[in-house]
């Protein structure tokens, strides 16, 4: 039986820092290509939570594609190129490329305990939605993932906020974007405009990338 372990955090709700730790966020993803739904996210948890900086974090080779075969994901290159225009102009948020720079499938405990034994003076917040918090009890090593990290959940409707993990939920905009959906709008030629910020615009339509 699910135990519900929730902590809701209202907007301007500042945690307590009491081991002069920074707080750092991470959102993970493949961001193929990144869109305004991953900077929304990644911005309100930051202000929300008052962290010092949130990570954008790119995968390598994320297990839940390593089973597909129908999905084309972009040299790491390119993801981060676009990442990099994508957040230029917020000083609060920042890339975290371990995942690239290892190589291979990612798993998030490998990625976290390497991270807290780098930065032992840092604090993570896992920065996750609603569904994917639903799947916590099957993720790699989940047990000893949630002794390093606080699990960020993003709330989403038709999702409940009940996990046998304790999560930290926060309240987001909620906009439906995904990249998939925007790479088959570029395939048929359809507008990113408003889905995609326009220099990640201008770097896929000058790449051809997607098509």
């Amino acid at each position: 039986m699910l135990v519900k372990k929730v902590i809701d955090v209202q907007p301007q709700v500042q945690l307590k820092n009491t081991n002069n730790h920074r707080q750092v966020g991470i959102l993970g993803g493949t961001f193929n290509p990144p869109h305004l739904g991953h900077l929304i996210i990644a911005d309100q948890v930051a202000t929300q939570l008052h962290l010092d900086q949130v990570y954008l974090m790119p995968d390598a080779q994320p297990p839940h594609l390593a089973r597909k075969t129908n999905t084309h994901v972009l040299a790491a290159a390119e993801r981060i190129a676009m990442l990099k225009l994508a957040i230029a102009h917020n000083p609060r948020l920042a890339l975290e490329l371990t995942e690239i720079n290892r190589g291979g499938v990612s798993y998030t405990y490998d990625t976290m305990l390497q991270l807290k034994q780098q930065h032992p003076d840092t604090d993570y917040y896992f920065i996750i939605g609603a569904d994917m918090v639903a799947d916590l009890p099957n993720w790699h090593a989940i047990d000893k993932l949630q002794k390093l990290v606080t699990f960020v959940g993003v709330k989403r409707i038709g999702y409940d906020l009940v996990s046998p993990y304790p999560v930290l939920w926060v309240d987001v905009p909620y906009i439906d974007i995904s990249s998939t959906a925007i790479r088959a709008r570029i395939k048929r030629g359809c507008s990113i405009n408003y889905l995609v910020p326009d220099a990640v615009i201008d770097y896929i339509h000058k790449k051809g990338l997607y098509h």
